[in-house]
């Protein structure tokens, strides 16, 4: 198939498909009028490519954990898992900071309310003692 009907069946515009290209992730053939050319297998494998990215996965990170999905064996899914564990930490890192910023806003939010009901009460207290 052609570039546009991988596109197509794997839900990725031909943008993605050549720049997975680019970065090594996937491999065309190509006709002898120089057209890409892909089985069905690709368009599996770029809807796993989609859900690493999905995951929060670089494309440097999926290309490190191409060669267990190829070539599978015991060292390359170790290295998988190894490079998996380190992302999943990087993650969990991550979430951590932004629960502390969501938690940070949260209190500026609580401040913000506080001072807007002094305001309204001594707006209140104001307007009586006229």
């Amino acid at each position: 198939m052609r570039i546009g009907e991988l596109a197509r069946r794997a839900g990725v515009s031909v943008r993605s498909v050549r720049y997975y290209e680019e970065q090594g992730l996937l491999h065309s053939t190509r006709s002898a009028g120089g057209q890409r050319h892909y089985t069905q297998d690709e368009v599996e494998r770029v809807t796993f490519i989609q859900r690493l990215y999905a995951a929060g996965l670089s494309s440097r990170t999926i290309a490190e954990l191409l060669p267990c999905v190829d070539s599978p064996s015991e060292e390359t899914s170790d290295a998988a898992l190894a490079r998996m564990a380190q992302e999943r930490d990087r993650l969990s890192e991550h979430i951590a900071d932004l629960v502390r910023t969501r938690d940070a806003l949260d209190g500026v939010m609580g401040t913000a309310r506080e001072y807007r009901e002094s305001l309204r009460a001594s707006a209140e207290t104001s307007a009586t003692t006229w």
